[in-house]
């Protein structure tokens, strides 16, 4: 799934829908879930900073395989969980059903939420409603099922940080469709005031850093490619001098970034945790 890797400014009108098709069966193939449990902090982390309360009802959104949704659940919160890949889904579902966790687990596409307005007390994603093609009509929906007083948590990605400039890499050597604009740009305080300021209240944005840790660069990459949905694509497409090319870029991108400083991989990767109230 390389139609999340554009930085460039918007050129033409992509098709929306086919670019969703794409990107659904990208995060539907390897399995997301070896990677997203290792980012199970910052799902914690989020839900302090939108400080929830027992109780509250909550919604995540491209929950993916339940990061925030477990974090909102440990704080004896009602927590929808939602996302457009049944298999993911499933996997949290059995995260949850270990831990003892009461959640209820919904298929659901962030751009067309099937909830009522304001019917959440607060509405998270984490690395996940980012990357929906249709960006605004994601922010509306997420403002939109949110309750009056309610909050809506994220974070994302940014575009100079480590995940930001492997997208980047990835793009030179499979450029995705013209016009499509970057998931990056949540992870820029100027588009999230431009998203959700005018129904805010008040609107909190601070960088963060996730902390990969990995045996090696070279076992960071073989995870990647063989789990994460949209690498494993790429290299998909690519014939075999292209993937060895993308290889060596993407072993050398994590030279730049790492500091362990003794062959494992240390690489701090930033996002923007973002806590907006909504008016």
């Amino acid at each position: 799934m390389t139609t999340i890797i554009d930085c460039r400014p918007e050129a033409t009108t992509p098709d929306l829908k086919a670019i969703k098709t794409k990107q659904q069966a990208a995060w539907s193939s390897g399995d997301y879930a070896v990677v997203g449990a290792t980012l199970q902090i910052v799902g914690e982390q989020l839900a302090e900073a939108m400080d929830l309360r027992a109780g509250a009802k909550v919604l995540d959104i491209a929950a993916g395989n339940g990061n925030f949704t477990l974090a909102a659940a440990h704080r004896w919160c009602n927590v929808t969980s939602t996302d457009y890949v049944e298999a993911l889904l499933n996997r949290g579902r059995l995260r949850a059903e270990a831990e003892g966790l009461k959640v209820t687990f919904q298929k659901a596409d962030a751009e067309e939420l099937p909830f009522g307005d304001g019917a959440f007390d607060a509405v998270a994603s984490t690395f996940g409603a980012m990357f929906s093609p249709d960006q605004g009509r994601t922010a509306s929906e997420m403002l939109r099922v949110c309750r009056s007083g309610g909050r809506i948590g994220l974070a994302n990605w940014t575009p100079d940080g480590f995940i930001g400039q492997m997208f980047k890499t990835i793009g030179k050597h499979l450029p995705p469709p013209a016009g499509l604009k970057s998931p990056a740009l949540w992870g820029t305080s100027e588009w999230m005031e431009k998203a959700f300021g005018a129904e805010s209240s008040a609107l909190k944005a601070k960088p963060r850093n996730f902390v990969f840790r990995y045996r090696s660069p070279q076992h960071f990459l073989d995870v990647f490619r063989d789990y994460y949905g949209p690498m494993l694509k790429a290299f998909e497409a690519l014939n075999a001098a292209g993937r060895k090319a993308l290889s060596q870029d993407i072993i050398e991108l994590i030279g730049r970034f790492n500091t362990s400083g003794d062959g494992t991989v240390v690489v701090p990767g930033e996002y923007l945790e973002v806590v907006v109230t909504k008016r």
